[in-house]
């Protein structure tokens, strides 16, 4: 929120959506993946990236790491704490610690850690095949005393390990059944893919000419500047790691280029990023009636970029033995410089424009460009309000599409820049808790990865044709005395369905009654269920981090439900749930990539707990 003035908001100890901790099924952005949380994943809906510029291409880990975008910062009048847990035993765990304090009334500081461990439901008693993810982040906010100056700053460290399995030996888990589904065989034993990420940021604020302050009826404060410099720096490493330490007796990659039984693949790239811009707004002296307000940003951002990538290669030593050795097969070092610009003008509190520009005007992606532009209306407390936005973006192709060597997969490739356009309806009336979203999009040159039938050789492929989808997405709530229901519908709708291999519908479905126990447990006991239509999965490549078009698979789909129990009690929250309880009742397991079991049912408990004095 600092983009636009300082904002400070109330902390949110309810319950809504609490059960819903794993960021893989989340209502309105659900994901699939490879059986478990920790592995890797991708959205299960159409989700476009709206990022320019140098992009190495791996995502499918990004979900679980730790971004400065996602640090919060406090204003604590006294210490405050908050332990998160989640267990379903030794399958899924999920810890959580916050802690932060003001040093003075001034200047905040804290940290943040997080772990994940997972060891899954299939072949779990290696240590080699179990999901370990540490995220850790110290951060700080400081304010002058006359609100002029602000200063964010944290430091953040990610390390995620996720076990490459190529899957179980059985490929029909869920017809022949398993007496010891911990025991079933994998293609690959000992073989793992690591993430390791540092980073520094900073960035600082200073509000110059007049200072409006407003305080809303919710209890949030505003500080409202009229004309803004700012300065970010920002300095991270991103090291991508394959580790292979065992032959390929299952035929899980396509081919080997170093050695056939041993993979050290590594991408190294390292990101400095320095932006400045400016800020400028025209508002009447009284901020209470909003009228013809304007706001300027300009901006420019200064980015450099070095990658190196190794392999393991077998070279003789002083004795004329065989060893393997780490081999450097690409260097590479270049900058970008973006212009960038913001606009808004309010004619009122009910109409505003906004406009949104981004330009790579020199450097390796120049030319990249994303512009967005949008159109609020704004009615009374029934009428709800309206968003009209359309948006062009061409971004250049992933380093992992057009130059990439590792043991198995080596890529020189040159393809345009993909390019989406895209204009969207969105209405939401919180009186009556709907909304209702339209978009529309049109993609050229596509990027994707592909192979040839019953092929496991993925390799990067640009569509010359252009795709069309459409997106109509539904959300309403509706009460009836204790008894709540929560709906969100999503309906897509592609020319080029076996490409964009997504799901025509989506469901997902909360059903709760809330009660008040004992006079002092505000609780809610109720079944969330989540669904999808068939659509042909994809395949995932291990050792390349990509999911792909692969064979033609198609599975049966049905409802997962999930039976919770969840409540406060002063500072706790905590909930109980047994998740795919419905396991059994349809279909004994489902898929969501071809080859990879997903999760059975399973007992879960969650408790969130606040300290403060």
């Amino acid at each position: 929120m600092l983009k636009d003035s300082t904002q400070l908001f109330k902390l949110d100890t309810g319950i809504v959506n609490f059960e819903n901790y794993s960021p893989l099924y989340q209502p309105r952005s659900p994901k699939i993946g490879l059986g478990n949380l920790g592995l890797d994943q991708r959205s299960l809906l159409f989700e476009p990236s709206h990022q320019i510029g140098f992009d190495a291409g791996l995502h499918t880990l990004d979900l679980y790491l730790l971004n400065p975008q996602d640090i919060n910062y406090y204003r604590a009048r006294v210490p405050y704490t908050d332990l998160y847990l989640v267990t379903g035993g030794v399958k899924e765990q999920v810890f959580k610690l916050m802690h932060t304090q003001n040093i003075n009334p001034r200047l905040n500081i804290g940290f943040n850690a997080n772990f994940i461990g997972s060891q899954g439901f299939y072949s779990s008693q290696q240590l080699l095949q179990n999901v370990s993810d540490v995220n850790a982040a110290a951060f700080a906010w400081y304010e002058s005393k006359n609100k002029r100056y602000n200063l964010l700053g944290n430091i953040i460290y990610n390390n995620l390990k996720a076990p490459e399995t190529g899957s179980i030996q059985n490929d029909s888990i869920f017809k022949t059944g398993s007496i010891a589904k911990e025991s079933e065989p994998t293609r690959l034993q000992s073989t793992y893919e690591q993430w390791k990420q540092t980073g520094l940021y900073l960035k600082q604020f200073y509000y110059i000419g007049r200072i409006d302050s407003t305080k809303k009826d919710n209890g949030t404060n505003s500080i409202l500047p009229t004309q803004r410099v700012s300065y970010t720096f920002h300095y991270s490493t991103s090291k991508y790691n394959f580790l292979q330490n065992e032959p390929d007796t299952y035929n899980v990659f396509p081919d080997y280029y170093f050695a056939s039984n041993y993979s050290r693949d590594s991408l190294t790239v390292q990101h400095m990023q320095n932006e400045f811009s400016y800020s400028f707004y025209l508002r009447s002296k009284s901020v209470k009636f909003v009228k013809n307000e304007v706001k300027l940003d300009v901006g420019l951002a200064e980015a450099y970029y070095h990658y190196t990538q190794y392999v393991a290669d077998t070279a003789l030593n002083q004795y004329g033995n065989k060893v393997n050795t780490a081999t450097k097969v690409q260097d590479a070092s270049f900058q970008d410089i973006t212009l960038k610009a913001k606009f808004s003008y309010k004619f009122s509190d009910k109409i505003g424009l906004e406009g949104d520009f981004q330009q790579i005007a020199q450097g390796r992606d120049a030319g990249d460009f994303l512009y967005d532009a949008k159109v609020l209306l704004a009615g009374g407390q029934k009428a709800g309000r309206i968003t009209f936005e359309g948006y062009t973006q061409s971004s250049s192709p992933p380093l992992v599409y057009t130059d990439w060597i590792s043991n198995h997969f080596i890529f020189h490739d040159k393809f345009s820049n993909q390019k989406t356009s895209s204009v969207s309806f969105h209405y939401v009336n919180d009186l009556l808790k709907f909304d209702l979203k339209a978009e529309y999009f049109l993609i050229s040159d596509y990027l994707y990865f592909t192979a040839q039938p019953n092929g496991i050789d993925a390799t990067p492929t640009q569509l010359n044709s252009d795709i069309n989808l459409l997106k109509v997405s539904l959300g309403k709530s509706l009460a009836w005395h204790r008894w709540h229901l929560d709906e969100f519908l999503v309906y897509q709708k592609t020319d080029y369905q076996n490409t964009l291999r997504t799901p025509e519908f989506y469901t997902y479905t909360s059903l709760y009654y809330k009660m008040f126990l004992f006079h002092v447990l505000y609780s809610n006991l109720g079944i969330d269920v989540r669904y999808n239509s068939q659509y042909a999965a994809p395949s995932y490549a291990v050792g390349l981090g990509q999911f792909y078009n692969g064979p033609n698979v198609t599975f049966s789909s049905y409802p997962v439900a999930g039976v919770f129990f969840k409540a406060t009690l002063q500072r706790t929250n905590f909930f109980i749930m047994y998740d795919y309880a419905n396991q059994g009742l349809f279909s004994p397991g489902f898929y969501t990539v071809n080859r990879y079991p997903q999760m059975d049912s399973l007992i879960k408990i969650g408790v969130s707990w606040s300290f403060y004095n």
